[in-house]
């Protein structure tokens, strides 16, 4: 298992590294956007997942299938034939891991440090601000927040920052809390 999350994490990078190197400066911006917006796309439809991540349906259909969710969404040229690749190539299925990736060379570039920060609802913007703030505090530099919607935390926050994870999900502690009524803790 180890083995094939390292694998993927290199496809990831190589592929994120590519689509990087081929925006224009003045496009890296725009091209995240998209690329969120894609993310956002696949999050929200269960169809388009299995279009993304089915090894049956023939590649020219998938790509055909992801291109014309591209087109509708109004996404860029880059990223639409950037997603035409992936499905020429089966790598849809890394799709979320290579726009992580994007985003961290990007933040990387700019000199931030990226926090992928996982609740269980939609935050505020005064909560946002102020997790935003401590962070910085914390990293010693910029962050970008890098969201994402996870109802099954029931409340509280999963927050990584590189390697580290810090897990103050309501989810979190009823394991920690299971574990340690059944004694493995």
């Amino acid at each position: 298992m180890a083995a094939k999350n390292a694998s993927s994490a290199g496809i990831a990078q190589r592929y994120a590294g590519a689509l990087y190197e081929l925006a224009n400066p003045q496009f890296l911006d725009a091209v995240a956007a998209d690329l969120k917006t894609v993310e956002a796309a696949l999050a929200s439809s269960a169809d388009l997942k299995r279009v993304m991540r089915s090894p049956l349906l023939a590649r020219a259909a998938q790509e055909k299938a992801v291109l014309a969710v591209c087109a509708k969404l109004g996404v860029g040229d880059l990223v639409r034939r950037f997603v035409g690749t992936l499905a020429r190539n089966r790598r849809l299925a890394n799709f979320a891991e290579i726009a992580a990736q994007y985003r961290a060379q990007l933040a990387e570039a700019r000199g931030e440090t990226v926090a992928e920060v996982t609740s269980a609802s939609t935050l505020s913007a005064p909560r946002l601000a102020e997790l935003e703030a401590k962070l910085r505090a914390a990293a010693g530099r910029k962050v970008t927040l890098d969201l994402k919607i996870d109802p099954a935390l029931l409340g509280g926050l999963k927050i990584k920052v590189g390697s580290r994870l810090i897990d103050a999900s309501l989810q979190g502690q009823l394991k920690r809390l299971h574990l340690a009524l059944a004694g493995r803790a």
